[in-house]
């Protein structure tokens, strides 16, 4: 009779467990597909942007390769289509480009907005300094002194890629500003940077020499020479960042 009330009252729970697992069937349910929708959604995330990235890659090649075999124009639609991508690490390069095509041009307004674009966009230091960087050397001989101030400042900061670059590129500016004894002061600095490249090293000491003599005239010369030039050629956007950049891209960055 104990045996056959045992089975019974197992009869009896396992009759609940079934009610039970059916009340909890359609949440379970619910919670897989939520889940499934967004792994769908990830994955379709993930292809649209890798498809997105190397097509702008593609793109940021054949440009580069039609403005070196001077086919100006051409370089520009592909560079403008790369600036309309959703790749944020192309989209700044090909806009910075761009600035320099305008820059080359004389045309320091329109190069300034392609560089403050790029840098506003780019998914990294890495890329956006450079581009600021870019910005303020172009400016170096026209804007004032405060104005180059509040775009360097920032990039001083420790871990940021291109501090002695920015330093340098504030010395320049001082100079410009007729703050001889500032300028040296960032000078002397960037001459006893362990991380300081051995070109920036040499130029400062170079500078020091020429504010000491005084012909500070030759340095503010140098300092409009420094920008019409790249302050240093970018870093791959894949690549983790070290202190001197290079200019071709890899296709890895978003």
């Amino acid at each position: 009779m104990v045996d056959v009330f045992e089975e019974v009252e197992e009869q009896l729970r396992s009759d609940r467990y079934k009610a039970l697992a059916l009340k909890a069937l359609p949440w379970v349910g619910a919670v897989l597909a939520a889940a499934l929708v967004v792994a769908l959604a990830i994955w379709g995330y993930e292809t649209y942007q890798t498809k997105t990235t190397s097509k702008a890659s593609e793109q940021y090649s054949q440009a580069l390769d039609a403005f070196n075999a001077g086919r100006a124009d051409e370089a520009d639609r592909l560079w403008t289509e790369v600036a309309k991508s959703g790749s944020k690490a192309y989209k700044s390069l090909a806009l910075q480009h761009q600035g320099g095509v305008k820059l080359a041009a004389g045309k320091t307004a329109d190069a300034v907005k392609y560089f403050d674009q790029a840098a506003e966009v780019s998914p990294n230091d890495i890329i956006g300094d450079a581009a600021r960087l870019k910005s303020a050397f172009a400016l170096l001989d026209t804007a004032p002194y405060k104005d180059l101030e509040a775009r360097l400042t920032p990039m001083l900061k420790e871990g940021r890629p291109y501090r002695t670059e920015a330093r340098e590129a504030l010395a320049f500016a001082k100079i410009m500003a007729g703050d001889l004894a500032g300028a040296r002061g960032d000078f002397v600095v960037i001459s006893l940077l362990a991380d300081a490249s051995e070109g920036a090293r040499n130029r400062a000491k170079a500078a020091m020499d020429l504010i000491d003599s005084g012909s500070a005239k030759s340095v503010a010369a140098a300092a409009r020479a420094a920008a019409a030039l790249p302050p240093q050629s970018l870093l791959q956007p894949g690549a983790a960042g070290p202190s001197a950049p290079t200019q071709q891209p890899t296709p890895d960055a978003q």
